[in-house]
């Protein structure tokens, strides 16, 4: 954490504002933890897998601590690509993004990170799906019905 950030932090909580999300889930080293332990489950995940089985895993590790700290209300500034452009070459269906975020559910409880901070965490990274989100699932019956 940098000198201004904490200066921030202080200022907020003297202010009677509630620090950031990122403050309040631990900082940096929370982040760094998060995002290690949740690539871990990720990459164990047979539906998940294929997703990841191309690319370079500390390289994205280190592009998501930057992505969260920036959207967890840190001060890191992410630059990368947006969601969009740089999921479109990937075919990402709901249900494979609820997976994901029941793996980051999963690894800030097994972090002891308190449920409603886990519920904020969410409920900033839930509305990307509508960026991530880019192939329509196929209802299992209607692919019978096709084949018969």
């Amino acid at each position: 954490m940098n000198l201004e950030t904490e200066k921030r932090d202080s200022a907020q909580v003297e202010q009677g504002r509630t620090p950031s999300l990122f403050k309040r889930i631990g900082g940096a080293d929370a982040v760094s933890a998060t995002v290690e332990k949740f690539y871990e489950r990720v990459v164990d995940d047979p539906e998940l897998r294929p997703f990841f089985a191309k690319t370079n895993m500390k390289w994205l590790e280190e592009r998501q601590k930057r992505f969260f700290t920036q959207a967890l209300g840190g001060p890191e500034v992410y630059t990368g690509r947006s969601m969009r452009e740089t999921h479109s070459h990937l075919s990402i269906e709901q249900h494979h993004f609820d997976l994901v975020a029941k793996h980051l559910t999963a690894t800030l409880a097994a972090l002891s990170v308190p449920a409603p901070l886990i519920d904020e965490v969410i409920a900033v990274v839930g509305p990307l799906a509508a960026e991530i989100v880019n192939t329509e699932t196929l209802d299992p019956r209607e692919t019978v019905a096709e084949s018969s």
